[in-house]
């Protein structure tokens, strides 16, 4: 500890000996953000000596990483924790694991709207970990939920602006309901690091951050991330960015939408990344891409697992129709971004060429009922259906069966390897783990074929000498992709599906999560004693903290007084000490934790 004490004594020295070293307060940089023309480019700043860009900062062995973190993740829903129960989406199966193995703490919505009021975090014990279900205010919820986050960011964010609405009351609600769970994680503030997912939370970080929680915080976005014309589209567009700088880590599906976050900060505040490093006056913001992955030992177990009674009945009676032929199958939210229309037109072209060739099993629970665009979408997907079923069934034969029915992973599992073509061609997406749910289920002895969209995040994974890339925009490209999968040799498929089950066991989820906490653990950087001099220059993120910055105003204050005045001396030499006490508690905390402070002092 006395190394931390005299520390404090040289850093607080040396940063008040100069006003031109002062660093510039969050407030007036948020300002230079705010003043921008829009559509200002990085050319602009050309000679701009505003110290808001980045600096070279060797951070190599200067992290001491913890392995256990006692870890907190926050998102707008939980999974159910019932392997018989279906996963409500990609993000809850991609973390149920994740807090049933860590330890960790997961925040989320119940299904239950309150009236906003602050209540202790409702834990229930899961595995080793905890769940906190939060009641989020029944008068905000419909502008968070329905109106901003998936009326404006959910088609923004796929590139989908037809599709786009909602107002400022909708703007207001998403923040309220951003500050509400920040207030709620208050509770467990004492808590290692926080792990923050997607598009509904995006300025949560900020939040956390403004109400008092100084722990290294990470973000991941399940969803892409689309091109800066697209997200200038989005009202308060530059705010979101903005909060979204306070996050420590933020961390992407793939290189396409990493890129296309850092055109973005360029074209709406002229800021530059280096070595996928964001400098701003709050502190750093690391950006780097996380794949995410699957459990493909686990998906293995769910193959072998018994289903309940009725959802093996469920299961036989659908596999019982495609008996003696081949199936296709999509598995989908019923999701305007997911392309169940196109697909369902694809395969009305390739049956005019090859009729009674192929069928499809078409899973697509409903989502987001009460938003008008899913409901417009809903209907006429299913009219395209009974079109084809009408033009190209029979009474003995049926082109398309079609559910809105929810399936377990294990009962999934069944189904994808019965499947011989597994079909997903979204939009748009961030990765959709269907892709390679699929893949895991096959009989290595006889794979079926995957037909993927270029523009699914998994594209990224798997090459076209693998999958069956398609352009999910043209259904004839998804024809001849059905054409080529239904009548392609065993010899060919295996040499297709075995390096894509290479990559999915080389990378799995619990290696996503792995990479994604210790890159969150790494965010908070150290300074080499023989640099500490330089505190305030943009080195760390925690001598931005208040408590340093009241500490060095009282020993601004004690050196101007005279000496003669032994009172008011003594007055301000007791500030100093009660300020740096202060100072001196949080950086020993940090210190426990993450800190590695070299060389003598």
């Amino acid at each position: 500890m006395a190394r931390i004490h005299d520390t404090l004594d040289t850093a607080a020295l040396a940063y008040g000996s100069t006003s031109a070293s002062a660093p510039q307060d969050e407030a007036a940089f948020d300002r230079h953000l705010d003043e921008r023309p829009q559509g200002q480019n990085d050319q602009d700043d050309a000679g701009n000596s505003d110290p808001i860009f980045l600096a070279d900062v060797d951070r190599g062995d200067a992290v001491n990483q913890q392995p256990d973190l006692r870890l907190v993740v926050i998102s707008n829903r939980v999974a159910p924790f019932d392997p018989s129960k279906p996963q409500t989406g990609g993000l809850a199966a991609a973390l149920e694991p994740v807090v049933q193995r860590s330890g960790a703490i997961w925040i989320g919505s119940s299904e239950h709207r309150g009236d906003g009021s602050e209540r202790p975090l409702p834990l229930v014990q899961t595995g080793a970990g905890e769940v906190a279900r939060l009641d989020l205010p029944a008068k905000d919820y419909p502008g968070y939920y329905r109106g901003f986050s998936n009326s404006t960011l959910w088609p923004a964010l796929h590139s989908l602006s037809g599709q786009m609405s909602g107002s400022d009351e909708d703007y207001e609600g998403y923040r309220n309901i951003n500050d509400f769970i920040a207030r709620a994680a208050l509770g467990v503030r004492d808590r290692d690091a926080f792990w923050v997912h997607d598009y509904h939370l995006l300025p949560l970080g900020a939040a956390l951050h403004d109400f008092g929680i100084e722990r290294p915080t990470g973000f991941f976005l399940h969803t892409p991330w689309p091109a800066p014309e697209m997200i200038e589209r989005v009202p308060h567009h530059r705010e979101l960015m903005n909060s979204m700088l306070k996050y420590d880590l933020l961390g992407f599906q793939t290189n396409r939408d990493l890129e296309n976050f850092v055109a973005g900060l360029r074209a709406v505040f002229g800021l530059e990344s280096k070595d996928g490093v964001v400098t701003t006056e709050r502190g750093q913001t690391r950006l780097q891409k996380f794949p995410i992955g699957i459990d493909p030992k686990q998906f293995a177990e769910y193959l072998a697992a018994d289903l309940s009674p009725a959802e093996q009945e469920k299961v036989s009676s659908l596999l019982q129709k495609f008996e003696g032929t081949k199936f296709a199958i999509g598995v989908d939210r019923l999701d305007y971004t997911k392309g169940i229309d196109k697909r369902v037109e694809a395969l009305n072209q390739h049956l005019k060429a090859e009729p009674h060739s192929i069928s499809l099993l078409q899973i697509a629970p409903s989502s987001r009922a009460d938003v008008e665009e899913y409901q417009k979408y809903k209907d006429s997907v299913e009219n395209a259906i009974n079109h084809v079923n009408n033009e190209h069934g029979t009474n003995e034969w049926r082109p398309i069966h079609y559910t809105n029915d929810s399936f377990s992973q294990a009962a999934l599992a069944r189904l994808y390897r019965a499947a011989k073509i597994g079909v997903v061609t979204p939009l748009r997406d961030g990765m959709n783990l269907v892709a390679k749910e699929y893949v895991a289920a096959q009989d290595p002895q006889d794979p079926g074929v995957l037909i993927l969209s270029k523009f699914a995040g998994a594209a990224e994974d798997f090459s076209e000498n693998e999958a069956l890339l398609v352009d999910p925009n043209y259904p004839e490209e998804i024809a001849a992709a059905i054409s080529k999968a239904a009548n392609m040799p065993l010899d060919e498929r295996v040499a297709r599906w075995r390096p894509m089950m290479n990559k999915i066991e080389s990378f799995t989820i619990h290696d996503w999560a792995a990479d994604n906490v210790r890159e969150i653990n790494k965010s908070r950087i150290t300074v080499p004693a023989d640099q500490f001099h330089r505190v305030g220059l943009g080195w760390t993120n925690e001598f931005q903290l208040p408590q340093f910055e009241r500490h060095v105003e009282a020993l601004k204050a004690y050196n101007t007084i005279d000496s003669a005045d032994v009172d008011k001396k003594e007055r301000a030499h007791k500030e100093v000490e009660e300020t740096r006490e202060a100072f001196r508690a949080t950086l020993e905390h940090t210190q426990d934790r993450l800190w590695d402070l070299p060389g003598k002092l």
